[in-house]
């Protein structure tokens, strides 16, 4: 549910009351629109799953097999969710052809976006630095345009 900010979590009653915990102080109250849409998708149809999860495989093969290919860039093959977090770390200390100096995550995310006009999320945001994260929570047309705009970016960084 992409943007409805509600889910769940099952697991052990350790790992539960610790989640509870870091929960509780980040967010809390779901609006009622998004938890009856969350009792909509758990009890309505799920026939449309299977191709579903194929297509979002098959946009994250696409992903990490073009980041994997871009230069100075690597991506680890993500096993759930919708994001990717390919390590930048083959383009630290370069310097972006408009000019920019790739120091740290900020640095890249800002170049990027003002260069090739591609919007990341620095990995530093989630403690895992010099990476970025990158959804692929949209269409395949839209992921190829970018994926090419991320490899011309990489290639013309010295």
């Amino acid at each position: 549910m992409t943007g409805w900010r509600i889910g769940y979590g099952a697991g052990p009653a350790p790992l539960i009351k610790a989640m509870t915990k870091i929960q509780s102080q980040s967010t809390s109250n779901p609006t009622s629109i998004s938890q009856w849409a969350a009792v909509a998708a758990l009890n309505g149809p799920t026939d449309f799953l299977g191709a579903w999860r194929q297509s979002f495989q098959a946009r994250r093969n696409l992903v990490v097999a073009e980041l994997n290919a871009a230069e100075g860039l690597s991506c680890t093959m993500p096993s759930g969710a919708f994001y990717a977090y390919p390590s930048w770390a083959g383009l630290k200390g370069k310097t972006s052809k408009g000019g920019a100096r790739l120091t740290d995550d900020v640095a890249f995310a800002q170049a990027l976006l003002k260069e090739a006009g591609v919007a990341i999320v620095p990995g530093e945001a989630f403690g895992m630095s010099p990476y970025f994260r990158l959804s692929y929570a949209t269409s395949e047309a839209l992921l190829k345009d970018a994926l090419a705009r991320i490899a011309g970016f990489c290639a013309s960084c010295a």
